[in-house]
Formats: C-alpha cells, sequence, structure tokens
C-alpha cells in the first residue's frame, strides 16, 4: 500500500485541518490511504469519512481496518449524499488531493500513461461509461478542438484534433501508443514528454468530467463545513488550481467579487493566505510529482460574516 501513492506535502496537508481528535473529517481523494492513516493517528473518538471510486483503492481501506474509518465506494460529487446516508450533517474539515494517483500512473493497463502500450481507457471508475477510445474515436473535430484548448492548453488545438480525425479515418486509434503516433507530428522536439501529458490530462479530465465534479464537490464541501471548519486542498494543474483560488476567495469559480449593500464579500470560506503553499525543495528532490503541487487552506466563515 506504501508503494501505491506518495503523497505530496502530507505534514502540510493534514496540519491544516487543525484537527480536534474527537471530531469528523473528510478525505474525499483516498487513493493509497497515506493521508488517511495520519489524520487517523490524530483521532481519537472523532471519524474519518473517505472518498475513493477506483476499486483499487478499496482494497487500501480494508487493509486499514479501523472502526472510526467510514469508506464511501464513490465518487466525491456525492459528497452530501454519503454523509446524510452515514447520519453526518456537518464535518470540521475537508482534504482533498486532486489529480490521478502515482499507482493509475504506473499501472499502464488503465490508459492514463504515456509510457508503454494500453488500450485507451482513461476511467477512474471502472463502471464509467465513457472512455478515452470513445472520446478519441467519436468526438467530432470541433469538440476535440475545444478538449485540448481547455482541458489541455495545447498551443494548437485544431492541429491536434485534425491529426487525430485523418488518422482514424483508417481504423480505429485503440491504444495510447497508436494516440502518440498520430500526434507525433505535432509533438516539440525534445519537448514530446510534456506534450503527451497535456493531450493526456485533456483526455482524463473530459472522461471523469473532472472540473464538473471538483465543482460540485467545493460548492456541497462549503456546505456541510461547520462554522470555524478548515477547507484544504492540493492540485496539481493550473485548471484546478482556478477553481479553487477563486471559490476560496470570492465564494464563486468566476473569481467575481460579488458584494452586499455595506462592502461585505459574500462568500462562505475566506482562505489563510493570498498565495499556495508549495513544497520545499527537499520534497522536490525526493518525488518530482511535488514540483506542481499547490496546496490551499480555507476556513469556513460565520454565517453573519456570509450576509
Amino acid at each position: 500500500m506504501s508503494d501505491y501513492h506518495v503523497p505530496v506535502m502530507l505534514q502540510e496537508c493534514v496540519d491544516g485541518l487543525h484537527i480536534d481528535p474527537t471530531k469528523t473529517y473528510v478525505d474525499v481523494t483516498f487513493g493509497g490511504g497515506g493521508h488517511t492513516k495520519e489524520i487517523l493517528s490524530r483521532l481519537t473518538t472523532g471519524k474519518l469519512v473517505v472518498f475513493d471510486q477506483d476499486p483499487d483503492a478499496k482494497k487500501n481501506a480494508d487493509a486499514i481496518n479501523d472502526d472510526r474509518l467510514i469508506f464511501c465506494a464513490a465518487n466525491f460529487r456525492y459528497l452530501k449524499r454519503y454523509l446524510r446516508l452515514n447520519g453526518i450533517k456537518e464535518v470540521a474539515g475537508i482534504l482533498g488531493d486532486l489529480g490521478i494517483s502515482s499507482h493509475q500512473i504506473d499501472e499502464t493497463s488503465r490508459g492514463f500513461s504515456t509510457r508503454g502500450d494500453a488500450p485507451l481507457d482513461m476511467r477512474m471508475a471502472q463502471s464509467g461509461v465513457l472512455s478515452a477510445k470513445e472520446v478519441i474515436n467519436n468526438y467530432e473535430e470541433i469538440d476535440l478542438r475545444k478538449m485540448f484548448k481547455l482541458y489541455g492548453e495545447l498551443n494548437q488545438p485544431h492541429k491536434a484534433a485534425s491529426l487525430i480525425v485523418h488518422a482514424r479515418s483508417a481504423g480505429e486509434i485503440e491504444t495510447t501508443q497508436q494516440l502518440m503516433d498520430a500526434l507525433k507530428p505535432m509533438a516539440p522536439r525534445g519537448k514530446e514528454n510534456r506534450f503527451y501529458a497535456q493531450v493526456f490530462q485533456a483526455i482524463r479530465i473530459e472522461v471523469n468530467e473532472e472540473l464538473v465534479t471538483l465543482k460540485e464537490m467545493i460548492e456541497q464541501g462549503a456546505e456541510v463545513l461547520e462554522e470555524g471548519g478548515y477547507f484544504v486542498i492540493e492540485s496539481y494543474h493550473s485548471l484546478e488550481d482556478r477553481l479553487v483560488k477563486n471559490f476560496f476567495k470570492t465564494g464563486n469559480f468566476e473569481g467575481e467579487m460579488n458584494k452586499d449593500f455595506y462592502g461585505n464579500l459574500l462568500r462562505p470560506l475566506k482562505p489563510l493566505k493570498s498565495k499556495p503553499i508549495t513544497a520545499s525543495e527537499e520534497e522536490i528532490a525526493r518525488n518530482r510529482r511535488a514540483r506542481s503541487a499547490k496546496l490551499r487552506v480555507a476556513i469556513k466563515l460565520p454565517e453573519v460574516t456570509q450576509k
């Protein structure tokens, strides 16, 4: 289980929750259980609710075997529903470590990795209807272009879409290698890995509706947090971080400063710092994934402050 995923800024993430050992907390991205085990070590009579839709993660949860742990085999977009099912109305803190786990990248058969050759899948939940194969082979060129522009932030999304449509006209694109071969003519020399990572990111976000589900989780999280509770989110690319930053600061994902008659910001949360927390040079040297990590912490404001 320890090799499943190496948590980035583990102590900083859990410290951000300001744990009261008697209260209830949520880890919306269980994964290998690294954060979960650290949180449990700081609880006495408190409870920890964890979410993960990946069946591999369920095995890690079973291995922990702790009565204080409640595992929800679901996407975190159903946060409120599952808390309600477990009779929980409010929580003292919520932690989210976004993105893809080290395990999912290393498990090349899932199609998340640019290393090796695997079927085009990229579904976080194996029960998901939409796969990367369907996106690549069935999306209209204009939709592929939009996906690569919004989610991959490619410099030439139209060219990527065109190359894919041309390649699939000769037969279905079924594997990750076939996809990379189709896009090879536009891969910048010396920066191929970064280019393919952007392409795979765009497809993965589309397949799993990652930005949509993130928005839903954040809005629900702001509702179920108790007054003075802490919301801790760690992200790994600008698309996610922008949504987190905007909502923590303004209460909406557009970053619009909506104020009441008295000039007070209408927002449920307040960020503890204006800039994100980043990993130390020592941690980055140990774990390359830490380079892009941005950690933000916000506190739930009293109702009177929100009006």
